[in-house]
């Protein structure tokens, strides 16, 4: 089950590990990705600082941690060939996995129907 934030960032949760990336939502608005800056893996990264950077044809963007933790993995094919987050947003696209430091703060980030709702909403 895929949770959301405000920034267009999704997050999948398997026990304290969370895999995060940019939604659907985001890669329309940005466009065609060209290039992908990720975290360092060991880094400790607190909910809401800038976390990675992409930049389409249209614009650059960073992506904000939605949790405090630890970066256990970075996805270096997405580094490699950007055009995999616009393919495979919430699969193949996937940005870092963060071991949480509190996985209790998974439950404040919002779900698909309340995302799908701000998006529709004309939200930021």
């Amino acid at each position: 089950m895929l949770k959301f934030t405000e920034d267009h960032e999704w997050v999948r949760i398997d026990g304290d590990i969370a895999t995060i990336g940019i939604t659907e939502h985001a890669t329309e608005q940005l466009g065609d990705l060209v290039f992908v800056d990720l975290p360092e893996t060991g880094s400790d990264i607190a909910k809401g600082a800038e976390a990675a950077t992409v930049e389409s044809v249209k614009a650059a963007s960073e992506v904000y941690a939605p949790l405090d933790g630890e970066v256990t993995e970075v996805n270096e094919a997405i580094v490699e060939d950007p055009s995999l987050v616009n393919a495979d947003p919430t699969d193949k696209g996937w940005f870092f996995r963060l071991r949480m430091k509190d996985p209790a703060d998974a439950e404040d980030l919002m779900d698909e129907a309340a995302y799908r709702e701000m998006t529709a909403g004309g939200g930021a």
